[in-house]
């Protein structure tokens, strides 16, 4: 997985493009100071180019997924695979989106910690609350696993 962003799917507003992170790192890494280090949680209090920032200041990957556009499980399998640059061949399940959010990065070597960001969860008859659950307890197992390595994990996330 790369920690590198595709910037145009993060928004960002003209006064956060003008101050680079290495303008203001104190107050990036503060962003996450606040926040558990491997928790699953709303991104409520948050803007996503903060903490893309803050994750980039503290040496962290940062992973986003924008899924506004969809309406199944699949669907919401194929943009975050996409979007995180999943392998070929992932499986394109829940037990396989585990997997890459655990055992080839812990094989990879040493890792920094992760910030996640899950924008617009779909909300609908397709994507049920029990899905939504699903989706949400994966990204919860993967912040135990890197937890239990003492590696931060965090995952914010909205709904559509």
């Amino acid at each position: 997985m790369s920690d590198e962003l595709n910037l145009s799917s993060a928004p960002k507003r003209a006064d956060e493009m003008m101050t680079t992170t290495m303008e203001r790192p104190a107050e990036m890494t503060q962003v996450l100071r606040g926040v558990r280090p491997n928790i699953v949680q709303s991104i409520r209090a948050f803007r996503v180019g903060d903490l893309q920032e803050a994750a980039h200041a503290a040496g962290q990957h940062f992973l986003y997924a924008n899924l506004a556009n969809a309406q199944s499980k699949q669907d919401v399998l194929d943009l975050i695979a996409q979007q995180f640059m999943f392998p070929q061949h992932f499986g394109k399940n829940f037990d396989a989106l585990y997997d890459c959010m655990t055992d080839p990065l812990h094989k990879s070597g040493p890792q920094p910690g992760f910030v996640i960001v899950l924008e617009q969860i779909p909300a609908n008859a397709k994507f049920d609350k029990e899905a939504r659950e699903q989706l949400l307890d994966i990204f919860r197992d993967a912040a135990d696993y890197w937890g239990d390595r003492k590696i931060p994990f965090r995952c914010f996330y909205s709904f559509l």
